[in-house]
């Protein structure tokens, strides 16, 4: 299970460390894609491909589907780990995330979310403002 909030720095090659207690849930493979609200996702490979199982059941004749589709699979990359724990983040998907040398892992249960740092602090800071109302909406869905 992935939880908690890391600060690592991006190298210029980029390369990001991933947090020691992590990388064993990862040593079989990992990817890392395009998120939601300009971050990245990084899940284990066997997490992945049940995702990606779900994707591609979606009906291909709704354009909502295959744009999502699209979205999360289309942008994926595998990765691997270097000697020092590092992965090379493919510079389309820095480019995505925004991502400069200071940045956060944000662990969400069953993904790693990569964000610069900057980004989430604001969205963190929001979040937090609204977060009676957000519990209250989902309480709706029996959270």
């Amino acid at each position: 299970m992935f939880i908690g909030e890391y600060n690592h720095n991006l190298d210029d090659k980029g390369r990001l460390a991933i947090p020691a207690k992590f990388r064993a849930i990862l040593k079989k493979g990992a990817v890392v894609t395009k998120g939601l609200d300009n971050c990245l996702f990084l899940y284990s490979k066997e997490q992945f491909e049940v995702i990606a199982q779900k994707f591609a059941s979606l009906p291909i004749s709704q354009a909502k589907a295959r744009a999502f589709a699209r979205h999360m699979l289309a942008g994926a990359m595998d990765v691997d780990f270097d000697n020092q724990g590092r992965i090379n983040l493919p510079e389309y998907l820095r480019v995505f995330a925004g991502l400069r040398k200071n940045t956060i892992i944000a662990g969400l249960y069953n993904r790693l979310e990569i964000w610069d740092e900057r980004q989430w602090n604001n969205y963190k800071a929001s979040a937090e403002k609204n977060s009676n109302a957000i519990a209250e909406e989902l309480g709706d869905l029996g959270i």
